[in-house]
């Protein structure tokens, strides 16, 4: 084979692996164009046609248009030009796909309904831009854009929840609940009343009225007991939650009895909301962050306890 060397339509076919066809397709088309003709008005290749068209299966083997592919064979565009913006392109339907696919395994999981489903793909379908937005208006939504106090809405900021590219069936499961919560009026005052309390480090009345020392006591026993995976309804929480209620018994002189552990369950209900305690929980799923013991959200699993 030289640059002297003419091809027919079949050899170039036999050569290229392309149907006699799809190369007269190409070269009406005008991206690989005959060199010549013979005498009997056959199309003849020479070896730049031949690497042209090489090229040209390669390119669209690769998913490339065939309008692309002509300016790269007119040198209006470079094979690395063409090659980087692909990339790019199948990156964005790799990240769609990935998405779509854990989309399924959770309806899949939860035998999810018809609606749930399609409110599932809505939600994970929002760009990051949307999704920023979502939470922009949530955060504005639960604040005020005047008079907003700093740090609560520093704080809330902070932990802004993004779904990552490649999403975990459980991030998604966890961003639908998310995103449907802060969608809440209801929640919003809620967020907003724990919010400004946390950021003005005010401790809840109960954990003021029994000290720092028995607050940081409960809170490890607790952390302990769902680190564990405890059930709080079990008879495995009972020893756990009886010697804590002992021990609040002594500090406000009461007798540890039911009365007694409904008060405590009410009480500690209104310093942690546990609506507030899943929004930052769900923040943590979705944002792929490692739990930290000491900010597990323990007085929602002590309510159930004591509510036992």
């Amino acid at each position: 084979m030289d640059a002297t060397t003419l091809y027919s339509i079949g050899e170039l076919s036999r050569r290229t692996g392309l149907s006699v066809r799809t190369i007269r397709f190409y070269s009406d088309s005008g991206v690989v164009a005959p060199t010549t003709r013979s005498p009997a008005g056959h199309r003849r290749y020479d070896l730049d046609a031949l690497l042209r068209l090489e090229l040209l299966r390669t390119l669209r083997e690769l998913g490339i248009d065939l309008a692309t592919i002509q300016r790269v064979m007119d040198r209006e565009l470079s094979v690395a030009e063409v090659a980087a913006a692909h990339a790019d392109a199948i990156d964005v339907q790799i990240r769609a796909l990935r998405l779509r696919r854990s989309v399924l395994r959770v309806v899949a999981g939860r035998g999810s309904d018809p609606e749930e489903t399609k409110l599932m793909h809505r939600l994970t379908q929002l760009s990051d831009e949307e999704r920023r937005l979502l939470i922009d208006d949530f955060v504005d939504g639960t604040f005020g854009t005047v008079d907003a106090d700093p740090a609560a809405v520093a704080m809330v900021r902070a932990a802004t929840p993004h779904l990552p590219d490649d999403p975990s069936s459980e991030q998604v499961a966890a961003w639908v609940e998310l995103a449907e919560l802060v969608g809440d009026d209801g929640f919003r005052v809620r967020m907003r009343r724990a919010a400004l309390r946390q950021a003005a480090g005010q401790p809840p009345a109960i954990e003021s009225e029994v000290g720092e020392e028995l607050t940081a006591f409960v809170r490890q026993q607790v952390a302990d007991a769902v680190e564990s995976g405890i059930d709080p309804l079990s008879d495995r929480a009972a020893p756990v939650v009886d010697d804590l209620v002992r021990r609040f018994a002594t500090v406000f002189a009461r007798t540890p009895d039911k009365e007694f552990r409904d008060w405590l369950a009410t009480r500690f209900e209104e310093a942690h909301d546990p609506a507030v305690d899943r929004y930052w929980r769900l923040v943590w799923v979705v944002n792929g962050w490692q739990v930290v013991p000491g900010l597990i959200p323990v007085y929602s699993w002590l309510v159930q306890a004591l509510r036992v």
